[in-house]
Formats: C-alpha cells, sequence, structure tokens
C-alpha cells in the first residue's frame, strides 16, 4: 500500500477547503503564443512553471493535459513530471488527463505509468476511457485503491460525438453512458465520505435529470468558461449531485497569464463562484 488516503477522501477534504475548482494546464500552441512564448520546450516549461507557482496552493485540482507535452517528446515528459511534483508538493490533487484506455497487459503499464506510487508521472488520478468495455480498465481499478489514486472514467462528454457511444442504447434499455456511471457507483459503494472511482461530465450538458448522477464520487465537469457553461449552471445540470462536481476552467483562467497575480485572481475568482453557486442556501 502507498501509505496515502484514499483519493476521494484526499479531494473531499481538498474541495472543502480550497473550493471545488480544477485548472487545466493546457500549453497548447496557441495559448504559448497568446503569452508571448515560443513553441518550444522552453515556453512549456515556462508556461507550466507559471501555471504551477501561480496557483498549486490554492486551488484544489491541477489537470495536465498530457498531450500538449508529450508532443515535445522526451523533454515534454521532463517538463511534465516536473510539474505533477511540484503541483503535488504545493497541495494541489493532481489529475492526469490522458484519457487512457485499451486491454489486458496494455492497460496494466497505462496504470503503471500513472498510478503507481513510484512512477515518475505518478499521480491523484488519471482519465480513462472505457469504451474497450468498462471490465478493460480493471488493471487501473486495481492500481488505483493499492496506491491511494483515482480514476475519472468518460462517461457523458461535451463533446457533440461522444452522444453515437454514449447515447447508444443497451439491449437492457439503458444507454451506454448511464451504464458507466452505474459501475462507478458500484465501485463507490460504502466509501467515506466520497469514492475515488469518478466520472467525467460535461457542464454544457443542459439537464442531466434522467441520469443517476449520485455515484458517491467525484463528477470531473469541463466546460466551464470557453465553452459555454457558467458556475450558476451547474445545479440545474448535476442537481442533488453539485456537491460532489469538480468544474474544470482552463482557458478562463489561462487567458490570464503570463502575469502570476492575475492567473491567482482569476482561478480565486471562479473559485469563488463555484463555491456560491454549490453551497446549499
Amino acid at each position: 500500500m502507498s501509505g496515502l488516503e484514499p483519493f476521494g477522501a484526499r479531494l473531499r477534504r481538498a474541495m472543502d477547503e480550497r473550493g471545488p475548482l480544477c485548472v487545466g494546464i493546457d500549453p497548447h500552441a496557441s495559448l504559448l503564443a497568446e503569452w508571448g512564448l515560443n513553441d518550444d520546450v522552453t515556453g512549456l516549461e515556462r508556461f507550466s512553471r507559471t501555471v504551477v507557482e501561480a496557483v498549486a496552493d490554492r486551488v484544489a485540482v491541477l489537470k495536465p493535459q498530457s498531450a500538449f507535452f508529450e508532443r515535445f517528446g522526451s523533454r515534454g515528459v521532463a517538463v511534465l513530471e516536473k510539474s505533477v511534483a511540484e503541483a503535488r508538493a504545493a497541495g494541489a490533487l493532481v489529475v492526469m488527463d490522458a484519457k487512457r484506455g485499451d486491454i489486458g497487459s496494455t492497460m496494466a503499464a497505462y496504470a503503471e505509468s500513472f498510478l503507481h506510487k513510484d512512477a515518475p508521472l505518478f499521480s491523484d488520478a488519471l482519465t480513462v476511457s472505457p469504451y474497450l468495455g468498462y471490465g478493460s480498465l480493471s488493471p487501473a481499478v486495481a492500481l488505483a485503491r493499492e496506491n491511494g489514486a483515482g480514476l475519472f472514467v468518460l462517461a457523458l462528454t461535451s463533446n457533440p460525438e461522444g452522444g453515437e457511444v454514449q447515447h447508444a442504447v443497451r439491449s437492457d434499455g439503458r444507454n451506454v453512458g448511464a451504464t458507466m456511471l452505474a459501475h462507478l457507483a458500484a465501485e463507490n459503494t460504502g466509501e467515506e465520505p466520497l469514492g475515488s472511482f469518478g466520472a467525467v461530465v460535461g457542464a454544457t450538458l443542459g439537464d442531466l435529470s434522467t441520469y443517476e448522477l449520485d455515484i458517491n464520487g467525484p463528477l470531473l465537469a469541463p466546460g466551464i468558461g470557453a465553452q459555454g457553461a457558467t458556475p450558476a449552471d451547474l445545479p440545474g445540470v448535476f442537481g442533488a449531485a453539485v456537491r460532489n462536481v469538480v468544474p474544470n476552467v482552463s482557458r478562463g483562467v489561462l487567458r490570464h497569464g503570463p502575469d502570476a497575480v492575475a492567473l491567482r485572481d482569476a482561478a480565486e475568482r471562479f473559485a469563488e463562484e463555484i463555491r456560491h453557486a454549490v453551497t446549499p442556501s
């Protein structure tokens, strides 16, 4: 065992203490250019370091998108490793947005890369794709449990293309997205104060009252800010499960860089708006 508390317990405490905001670290080329940085490893490192130093000591979660680091090869991955370590050292939980999904030994290797306590890229949680069948995630589920980590499983995503898979109806009459939520609820049975196995559910999807979102686990909710959703929309989308929502904001915060104070102020504004929106009056 890793000695870490389960991810769900650590996340619940971080959300209660710091607010439930997750800030994405998405150093794509256009954003580097907006910051006046070159689209190279030096620019990548400057961008990532600035974000971590500005907000890792005050937000609950940071979510680096691994693809924007991997595109620079081994030097980019080295920047990612350093960013993960420094964010965690500052008290933020790190959700690695890698959306891994495969079968058997390959899925086990992906899990080892991000969920083993001794891995250079060890993260508090990992985003995964279940569309080779939920059971294909078993190696990641097992290793996450062993190391006090968590998973966020793609369930009801906000991209328009997702519907052709997630809304497909099974022979039992339940659609695929609802099936993923049911699997996660089973993983989290009996966990307190919060299970470690969450779902990715878009904040832009409107009324989701036909879905059982109370999975006793966290709901990572992209779509706040640049994609059009606002903190005030969260109760209407997530209903009674809103207290377990981790809203993700990327460009809405990152566009305020490279000034660290402006980044910090933007993150704190979003965190306060979200806290106000999800706290019962």
